[in-house]
């Protein structure tokens, strides 16, 4: 359904190294790095759909940009496994997120919920 999505955040060193840590075990990784940007894009595939994570300072199509203006988003991975989805509940925990709900079965949804170092909401959970 989407080519990609896009994450401002406002330390991208800090965003990147949490979303590289916690993705990993869905499968998801880094495609390219954008140092000109201090951005990186994550992707499953080859090629699309891929997650885009960088700062949000400077002008966005004639926005003004800023770490200070928080919009808190909601993103849900879909995990391989319910190891996969205990693996990235363990990378967020160690690596800058906060809890926001254990891996846990909701009637037959299971998933975890951390938030990232700038308060999203980001999932990862696998339908039995």
């Amino acid at each position: 359904m989407f080519d990609h999505l896009g994450i401002f955040v406002s330390d991208s060193a800090r965003s990147i190294a949490f979303f590289e840590r916690c993705l990993a075990p869905l499968g998801i990784t880094i495609a390219q790095r954008q140092p000109e940007w201090e951005a990186a894009i994550f992707s499953g595939a080859a090629e699309f759909p891929f997650l885009w994570v960088g700062p949000a300072r400077g002008d966005y199509y004639g926005k003004p940009l800023s770490p200070a203006v928080h919009r808190p988003l909601h993103l849900a991975f879909k995990a391989p496994s319910k190891q996969a989805v205990d693996e990235f509940y363990a990378q967020a925990l160690a690596h800058g997120g906060t809890d926001n709900g254990a891996p846990e079965d909701d009637g037959g949804y299971y998933a975890a919920y951390v938030l990232d170092p700038d308060g999203n909401n980001i999932e990862a959970g696998i339908r039995a």
